[in-house]
């Protein structure tokens, strides 16, 4: 059994985004999908609109995917997940990434060191998420700190339950240690299943048994569409996806899977073959996946459909 999900990103169809999304979550919730995912990029903010979307669409789980660290003080982003986190009536799955050199570039953000930044993040972030209390640290500025003992003696945000789970966008040995040890899993994109099954799926299981924790959640991303013309649908994908295949971390993600392209990793076939490719997922240890939608809008429908179903058991 595997839990199945959708990427919805604003189409640039509508006039307002978060209206568009609102839209996108709902066609897939009644679809029967168990979560939305979003990514962050530099237009929409991708917590606020599934705070916005949380009010629109119940039932359903709202994952981000994934929000770069390096913009985002620790503190700050722990109150953001946790006000989403009370806004969805605890439904909050929150990815966690240091992005790409070049898409940090536009923040004037560094990219070196990711494995030793997230670490150095996640110290930080985790106890504030977690309700901890904030040490200022000694008086440099001539103000008395003591008197802000109660105002800083928790983070916590009332009526954000559970604990938000927070799962890292790891590729890395070191990375997928740490999502192993520390967080609570992965989420992949353009992985495919012989590196999912021959590489992350078994570091992160050995991560988290070595730290005496359960076993982490694995999440993937891969593009979906159930067609009768295979062909037409990779050769978009690969050419469509062609600028994001080419960043680093993707290009050593289908480097290690014998791909070409992205084309090479798309789930695509008929109703049967979607389902057998995403349920061998589930024989590898992935435990969520969630689909790129591709194709013509007739074959996004077919997709969703199988999607549902698939998560209906």
């Amino acid at each position: 059994m595997i839990r199945t999900g959708v990427l919805i990103l604003p189409s640039g169809r509508a006039d307002n985004d978060v209206d568009d999304l609102v839209q996108q979550a709902s066609v897939a919730a009644r679809a029967g999908v168990s979560t939305v995912w979003s990514g962050q990029g530099v237009g929409y903010d991708t917590l606020t609109a599934l705070a916005a979307l949380a009010r629109e669409v119940p039932d359903i789980e709202l994952g981000a995917a994934v929000i770069p660290i390096q913009p985002r003080h620790p503190m700050v982003l722990a109150a953001q997940a946790q006000t989403v986190q009370a806004a969805s009536g605890g439904r909050l799955v929150l990815g966690l990434g240091v992005s790409h050199p070049v898409l940090m570039a536009a923040y004037g953000a560094p990219s070196d060191r990711p494995a030793v930044r997230m670490r150095e993040y996640l110290a930080a972030f985790l106890p504030a998420l977690h309700g901890g209390r904030i040490d200022v640290g000694p008086d440099v500025s001539g103000v008395d700190t003591d008197g802000l003992d109660d105002m800083l003696s928790s983070t916590v945000v009332r009526g954000a339950t559970p604990t938000v789970p927070v799962l890292l966008g790891a590729m890395s040995p070191a990375m997928l240690r740490i999502a192993g040890e520390v967080a609570d899993g992965t989420v992949t994109f353009l992985v495919g299943p012989r590196t999912l099954g021959g590489h992350v799926v078994p570091r992160i299981v050995a991560a988290a048994e070595s730290a005496g924790r359960t076993a982490s959640r694995v999440v993937a991303c891969l593009p979906v569409a159930v067609t009768a013309d295979v062909d037409r649908v990779r050769a978009e994908v690969a050419r469509e996806w062609a600028v994001m295949a080419a960043m680093p971390t993707y290009r050593a993600a289908l480097e290690r899977e014998g791909a070409r392209n992205a084309g090479d990793v798309a789930v695509v076939g008929d109703e049967r073959l979607v389902a057998t490719g995403l349920q061998r997922l589930a024989s590898l240890g992935v435990t969520d996946f969630y689909a790129t939608l591709v194709g013509t809008a007739e074959e996004q429908h077919r997709t969703l459909d199988v999607l549902g179903g698939l998560n209906r058991g």
